[in-house]
């Protein structure tokens, strides 16, 4: 009798165990048969702690992979009720997986999850770029981290060891810059020109990066290693000269603009930097001469003409000063002096003529003209340009 009853009970615990199995089995029917609001139901209900009966299905590794599945279907899916199952499906598949693996001691079902691993791997790209291309920054870093995370777990990592996806890691500090969550775009950048992944442009990534956080010794630290390991980079160098402006060490940025010029003579905007500098120096011969050397790669460059037109005049306003200061009755010096400026607002008038032309509804240039034409006596273009201004 004692046999009879043992033996009853091994049948019940055996059904117990089979039935909720058997909901895994069911989930999956569902999930291959499209039914996914039943597949979910099901996969539920096997892995649901507060169900006695799922004791035995939830230690199942199996169950998991299922879920994994089921997840990674809904997300898949074209039906917008059954994208609506789920906020975050390819986490929660992940996390499945992960769990799976994690159950399956004797490796029995491993090279399965490793395959599908590879198909989520697929599916969290997909979700990345479109996520990027919607502006979803916080999202798309979140997908390029989980396929980072695939491509570390051992099962994966052992088929080719020293793989590095520098692709990704460098699109998930690309997304983390985007989402303004710079210290980790400076972390996985770094990561990237560890393996010289896209060059000098890296580390002027980097550079940008801590600069946004306002760390400018490590902005510089950083762009001048990506100097000392391409040097002959014309975007390192650029990036390290406007870094150095930014931090107004002057000096530094002209020796560096002209090394810059060195390396690439037909730079029309290394010529215009230059010229800025030199203004700012107060070398304005130097200044002019830089400015017509880009002139003369590009004689449509708006910003030099723009800057020789402003130099001229700013030269033709000086000597109006020079001209007051000039005694009252010393009229026939006045008049000498104040004939000096009209020779340098003449100068500048071509330079702003062209601007115009090139950028016809430019304000400051047309500011500009309305000053020029009114101090030359030019009333017929001085009223032309106020009819232009709307004035």
């Amino acid at each position: 009798m004692k046999k009879v009853i043992l033996l009853l009970a091994l049948v019940f615990a055996f059904a117990g165990a089979f039935a909720q199995k058997g909901k895994v089995t069911s989930a999956q029917t569902f999930k291959d048969t499209g039914k996914l609001d039943k597949a979910l139901e099901a996969i539920n209900e096997a892995i649901d702690e507060s169900n006695p009966k799922a004791e035995k299905s939830i230690p199942w590794s199996k169950t998991w992979e299922v879920r994994g599945e089921i997840y990674q279907a809904i997300f898949q899916s074209q039906d917008a009720n059954f994208k609506s199952l789920s906020d975050d499906p390819l986490t929660v598949a992940l996390d499945s997986y992960k769990k799976a693996l994690e159950l399956d001691t004797k490796g029995n079902a491993s090279n399965g999850v490793k395959v599908k691993l590879t198909l989520l791997t697929n599916d969290l790209t997909n979700q990345a770029v479109e996520a990027f291309n919607d502006q979803d920054y916080k999202k798309a870093k979140k997908s390029f981290e989980q396929i980072l995370e695939i491509q570390n777990l051992p099962i994966v990592k052992s088929d080719n060891p020293e793989s590095v996806d520098t692709v990704i890691i460098f699109n998930t500090g690309l997304a983390a810059y985007n989402a303004q969550d710079y210290k980790d775009a400076v972390k996985y950048y770094e990561e990237a020109a560890k393996y010289g992944y896209n060059g000098a442009r890296t580390y002027s990534l980097i550079s940008d990066a801590y600069m946004q956080m306002q760390d400018t010794t490590n902005a510089l630290k950083s762009i001048q290693e990506g100097f000392e390991k391409y040097p002959t980079d014309n975007g390192v160098l650029t990036s390290m000269i406007d870094l150095y402006l930014k931090m107004d060490k002057t000096e530094d940025a002209m020796k560096y603009l002209q090394m810059a010029i060195e390396q690439d003579p037909q730079n029309v905007t290394y010529y215009f930097a230059q010229g800025t500098l030199y203004e700012r120096f107060g070398e304005e011969d130097k200044a002019i001469e830089s400015y017509n050397k880009a002139l003369e790669i590009d004689p449509s460059f708006f910003n030099a003409l723009y800057n020789l037109g402003a130099l001229y005049y700013n030269k033709g306003v000086k000597q109006i000063e020079v001209a007051n200061a000039v005694p009252a009755n010393d009229n026939e010096k006045y008049e000498a002096e104040l004939k000096k400026s009209d020779q340098w607002f003449e100068k500048a008038v071509p330079y702003m003529e062209k601007c115009d032309q090139l950028q016809p509804n430019d304000e400051m240039t047309l500011e500009s003209l309305k000053n020029l034409y009114y101090r030359l006596k030019d009333m017929d273009k001085y009223n032309a340009i106020l009819e232009k201004l709307g004035q």
